[in-house]
């Protein structure tokens, strides 16, 4: 069990490491918005990443890392061995976006790129890992790397009245982020709601939490890139979020793409398919608790996608207007 202790100290070793990131208040949708691709390496992840790797002993640093990333992973993990002076090597689907390969190439790691989904980077990366005996570092699979993600829960709350907030809205992959920040709340004796969202086109922890299986989940290309990937068996994210969520639910590709647009539109935030879940969640399926926060993950998306997408949408009436 992960501990506030694990938690405290997770605050402690990423003090002055990351940055505080904003939080904003729209009172139209009446919602409070985390903007975590305003945080170094343009997302959330480098909380857990840089927790986890700050947490190993020296010879687990210095005998090299290896990661599997849909992309922002990658990034955090990237940027926490430039920062100790490591090897990192990243594992990453055929589809990661380029900004994100770049930025792990900007930091010093080797780059592989399998011909596959996240599925098999993974399992690629877990076997490299034991063969040149370094340290793997899971995406989400990891108490150090969820301690370092309850932060962000911490952090929330720093920055807001708890008595002003009703329900979290998170985006969910593997589960670490949802799980950090649930734990981070229980901690904190915050009773919110927790929702979670995820893409259609990849649906792999709704499943699990609906129906308990994710075997006949049919993975298809998504905007929200960063969500997508098999959960790995016995994670122990599935027992944390199916107790934490109160709710899950999935948005589809027209209505990620158009809160993109809106966010762009209205906060001149630019973020990614995988951050823009929770706002398609509010604007498009009428799950507009009062005083809600919103967790924006990251902004790590190609220009000329997010020029494209803003551009598709640009004179349509939303269902929010």
């Amino acid at each position: 069990m992960i501990s506030s202790e694990w938690i405290e100290a997770a605050k402690k070793r990423l003090d002055g490491k990351i940055v505080k990131t904003p939080l904003t208040y729209d009172s139209d949708l009446d919602i409070y918005i985390k903007w975590e691709n305003h945080q170094k390496t343009g997302a959330f992840k480098i909380r857990g990443a840089l927790n986890k790797i700050l947490s190993l002993e020296p010879w687990e640093q210095e005998r090299g890392l290896v990661a599997a990333s849909a992309g922002n992973h990658g990034l955090g993990v990237a940027y926490a061995a430039q920062l100790l002076g490591t090897k990192a090597t990243v594992f990453i689907p055929e589809n990661t976006a380029f900004i994100k390969e770049k930025g792990m190439l900007e930091f010093g790691a080797s780059v592989i790129k399998v011909s596959g989904n996240y599925a098999l980077a993974e399992k690629e990366a877990q076997a490299f890992a034991i063969k040149k005996g370094s340290t793997w570092v899971s995406p989400y699979n990891d108490e150090q790397v969820i301690a370092g993600h309850a932060t962000l829960g911490l952090e929330i709350f720093d920055q807001i009245n708890p008595f002003d907030v009703t329900a979290c809205f998170v985006p969910v992959c593997g589960g670490g982020l949802v799980a950090g920040i649930g734990l981070a709340f229980r901690y904190l004796q915050q009773n919110l709601s927790l929702i979670g969202i995820q893409a259609e086109n990849s649906s792999y922890f709704y499943s699990l939490y609906h129906f308990g299986s994710q075997k006949d989940v049919i993975e298809e290309k998504s905007i929200a890139d960063g969500l997508t990937g098999a959960i790995e068996k016995n994670s122990l994210t599935i027992p944390l979020v199916r107790s934490m969520l109160d709710d899950f639910i999935l948005v589809n590709e027209k209505e990620i793409e158009q809160a993109i647009t809106y966010c762009y539109k209205k906060y001149q935030e630019v973020i990614e398919g995988s951050a823009a879940v929770t706002f398609a969640a509010v604007l498009f399926h009428h799950i507009q608790i009062p005083k809600s926060i919103l967790i924006a993950t990251g902004g790590n998306i190609q220009h000329d996608i997010h020029t494209s997408v803003c551009e598709r949408w640009k004179d349509m009436r939303m269902s929010y207007e």
